[in-house]
């Protein structure tokens, strides 16, 4: 059986939440944000990178591990998939950056995402842009040998 890590954050929706950003989206500790922070799909969130289970770190950490991150609220759904890597520090205690590319610094969870900001759906957009909206993240890693 292949290794699995899973690990579940909270947050909560922003009314800056703008959701436009082309190569990336965050997640967020901090409960202020500004409209140049484009990127920002959640805030106020439960954990920071260097928060995460070490078991799900271990996996992030596999060149070989695929990465899902699953975002729902309110019944709606994103589902983002990507790639882990041996390069990935995961100890920012305060934000996580999926990117669409293999760019990597301390607040990069994921590279090479299959979706932005700018890909979630726009009903999904506009129901984040509630501060009163509650945010389920589930991360999940599994590597293939």
């Amino acid at each position: 059986m292949a290794p699995k890590a899973i690990d579940i954050i909270y947050a909560y929706g922003h009314e800056k939440i703008l959701a436009t950003h082309k190569s990336t989206f965050e997640i967020t500790r901090d409960r202020s944000i500004t409209k140049r922070g484009d990127c920002i799909v959640a805030v106020a969130s439960s954990k920071g990178l260097r928060d995460l289970k070490d078991d799900l770190k271990l996996l992030l950490r596999n060149d070989k591990s695929k990465i899902t991150v699953i975002i729902e609220a309110n019944g709606l759904k994103e589902t983002i998939s990507g790639r882990g890597n041996k390069s990935l520090t995961l100890d920012d205690p305060n934000d996580l950056v999926c990117r669409k590319s293999d760019f990597i610094c301390d607040r990069t969870l994921m590279i090479k995402a299959d979706k932005s900001a700018s890909d979630f759906d726009k009903p999904f957009i506009e129901l984040i842009c509630n501060p009163k909206i509650k945010i389920k993240i589930e991360l999940v890693a599994e590597t293939k040998g």
